[in-house]
């Protein structure tokens, strides 16, 4: 398996178990519905999880545009290979997407209300303030980088990374730092899903909330950079 191939798998398996997470508790009619914001957070963590430890050893189990940027701006990745870990990530958020809309179809089917649908997909503000949120997306973002900075104490890459910490990391994340946004914290986890949203044939889905996209995506990679500068600092 080449690190591509790696990003784009571990990308995909993330979204089918955060994703998948998500519409189990929000779509109608699931075995799930109404599991709340605990069985959300810990299914994201446990996404995490997974696709780290299948990918670590392969690309360094990046999975996050966000994590290579931060990386290569600090020089502990090459800005040559920053391109392909960010297509194989967006590709692998979108089919992880479209596997999750497979599994739930007839769910979205059942499910009326357009906000829920694309909350399936994608992270969305609980205040539409764009300061706030992009400074919370900032904040979530730098804890999470500059934390993983901190265990791995890589030289190159994320490297052989243990990928219970960095679970427990996202799940403290999305406990204490998610209720402003829905914390994204990757700029493809948000920005893949969505792009599916848009193309998928879901019965009265709406839109796909495009005015709000460019938050999810710059305020992680932002939040990343300033929190690999300050661990280079320190």
């Amino acid at each position: 398996m080449t690190p591509f191939i790696a990003e784009l798998t571990g990308s995909a398996l993330l979204i089918i178990l955060g994703d998948g997470v998500v519409a189990n508790v929000i779509l109608n009619k699931t075995k799930g519905n109404n599991g709340g914001l605990i069985s959300i957070t810990m299914g994201w963590g446990m996404a995490v999880f997974v696709a780290v430890y299948a990918t670590a050893s392969i690309s360094g189990a990046h999975l996050n545009p966000a994590v290579t940027i931060a990386l290569a701006t600090i020089g502990k990745f090459e800005w040559a290979l920053v391109p392909g870990y960010l297509l194989a990530q967006l590709l692998g958020a979108m089919i992880g997407a479209f596997i999750v809309w497979l599994a739930y179809r007839q769910h979205f089917n059942a499910t009326d209300d357009a906000a829920t649908k694309l909350g399936v997909f994608c992270t969305s503000p609980s205040i539409n303030s764009p300061v706030d949120n992009i400074l919370s997306e900032i904040i979530g973002t730098f804890v999470f980088v500059l934390a993983i900075l901190f265990i791995t104490k890589s030289q190159n890459s994320l490297g052989s990374l243990d990928a219970l910490p960095v679970a427990l990391l996202v799940l403290a994340i999305g406990l204490s730092l998610g209720g402003p946004t829905g914390y994204a914290i990757n700029p493809t986890r948000d920005l893949g899903p969505r792009i599916m949203h848009a193309l998928l044939p879901i019965k009265n889905k709406g839109g796909s909330d495009w005015g709000y996209s460019w938050i999810p995506v710059a305020g992680p990679i932002i939040g990343g950079v300033l929190a690999a500068l300050l661990y280079q600092q320190l």
